[in-house]
């Protein structure tokens, strides 16, 4: 569940292959100063014009990134802490019992480039046993824990060069170039976050990936797999209500942010699996007829409207296969944990031999 999942829109790409194809010469052309943050994060009109669209739209939505300001990936930690939510856990034992096998697939001198790096818990496993990784990208859209992961890890691994980036991951813009030569570029996409999207934007993005990698590069991936929905309720219903907490806490942001006037309690988290479309869907629910006022604009909500913030695409093998294979990846390793709830994927470009 790292950063919000579903919405074609909201997670839509937002240049055309095209465009995508004339940025790639541009990636060499940036090297950061030592201890700087390139940021290419939203900026508060971004926020607004999205917020005003999805709120405007017969089905109310909001673009799950974001969720991430500084409070909301604190909460997603504790999520992550959580007995109910079984992905960390299930992760990282695939991450422990294979990782060998793994970091000998992803070889020697590779740039690592990871999307939505969060608390980089796991790829901290992946660093401790990488041979001589040439660099480390970091990109996340929560500037302040981008700031304090990347610190620790120039504390914690001093012979590597740490170039983050705040920004939201689906758009594109230049990425730093590290100071070593490297034998290519390596995406490590952790977590059930490509459940983020509806399958046609998920192609979208493995594509967006894919340009990213070049024609050798790969892509270590988390997909969360199909289970008993009594499973998944109790993983976005948490006895605790911190998933509650994490989601409205998307109403707070706009409050703080965008001056604008929700009140809380005037909404409630309800998650629910959809078996149909085979996703967890997230949604704050009215709880009475309501006006809120955001940047001039008054937004009515009925008793019972929904606001969608999240779903999250949970996939069998085989369906994640037939994904991949309309992209420029091709699935070379699948690795899941003992009770089959989750995978961790390599993928290697179509254009690696």
């Amino acid at each position: 569940m790292r950063s919000g999942e579903g919405f074609g829109s909201s997670y839509g790409l937002q240049q055309t292959k095209e465009e995508r194809k004339g940025m790639g010469a541009v990636h060499r052309s940036l090297r950061p100063l030592p201890g700087a943050t390139v940021d290419r994060s939203p900026d508060s009109h971004d926020f607004l014009t999205d917020v005003l669209d999805g709120l405007s739209r017969p089905q109310k939505q909001l673009s799950p990134k974001y969720f991430y300001d500084d409070r909301g990936a604190r909460l997603f930690e504790d999520i992550c802490a959580l007995d109910e939510y079984y992905i960390p856990s299930a992760e990282t034992e695939i991450m422990v019992t294979h990782i060998d096998e793994m970091v000998g697939l992803l070889g020697e001198d590779v740039l690592l480039i990871e999307y939505g790096c969060g608390d980089c818990a796991k790829t901290r496993l992946l660093l401790d046993r990488l041979p001589s990784p040439a660099g480390f990208v970091p990109i996340d859209i929560s500037s302040e824990q981008l700031h304090r992961v990347a610190s620790d890890l120039e504390s914690s691994y001093p012979g590597l060069e740490v170039m983050p980036v705040c920004a939201d991951y689906t758009r594109y813009y230049t990425l730093p170039w590290p100071d070593r030569s490297f034998s290519r570029k390596v995406v490590y996409f952790p977590g059930s976050t490509v459940g983020n999207f509806d399958p046609l934007p998920a192609r979208d993005f493995l594509d967006h990936i894919c340009d990213t990698c070049a024609s050798d590069g790969a892509l270590l991936i988390g997909v969360d797999l199909r289970k008993d929905p009594a499973v998944l309720h109790r993983a976005y219903n948490d006895r605790d209500g911190v998933t509650a907490a994490f989601n409205l806490n998307i109403l707070g942001r706009i409050n703080r942010e965008l001056s604008a006037d929700f009140r809380l309690d005037g909404f409630e988290h309800y998650a629910f699996f959809n078996p149909s479309a085979s996703r967890v869907e997230m949604h704050l629910v009215s709880m009475r007829d309501q006006d809120v006022h955001i940047g001039g604009v008054t937004v009515h909500f009925g008793v019972g409207e929904s606001i969608w913030t999240e779903s999250s695409y949970k996939y069998s093998i085989e369906g994640f296969k037939r994904l991949v294979s309309r992209t420029g990846f091709k699935v070379e390793r699948v690795w899941t944990d003992e009770r089959d709830w989750f995978s961790v994927q390599y993928l290697s470009s179509r254009g690696n031999p």
